[in-house]
């Protein structure tokens, strides 16, 4: 498995799709909670995403992808199917012990 990490995004490719995926609109895998930027992919007609169990998808249909952030630098992934996790941190005080990242 391929890893990229950008910012508090992680995006390993995949095989396939899991069986079930819904399709999913807009390309934008993390918004920021505090600045309003997000992880997304710069032109829209290059990939598409799903979800699955809660869990986002990631296909690039053409040769190459930009993932773009105002604050990080621009990652190329090239043509496949990527799965998202975004970044956790304990949190005992939350009532499950962990809460998501956010730019």
């Amino acid at each position: 498995m391929k890893l990229y990490r950008h910012g508090d995004v992680l995006i390993g490719s995949v095989d396939n799709l899991p069986n079930g995926a819904k399709s999913r609109e807009g390309v934008t895998l993390a918004y920021g909670e505090v600045t309003g930027h997000s992880h997304r992919i710069a032109d829209p007609n290059t990939a598409e995403t799903f979800v699955h169990d809660g869990t986002i998808y990631l296909r690039v249909k053409t040769a190459t992808a930009d993932l773009i952030h105002e604050e990080h630098n621009t990652i190329t992934l090239p043509k496949g199917i990527y799965r998202v996790w975004i970044q956790r941190e304990y949190e005992p005080d939350s009532s499950t012990g962990w809460r998501e990242v956010w730019d």
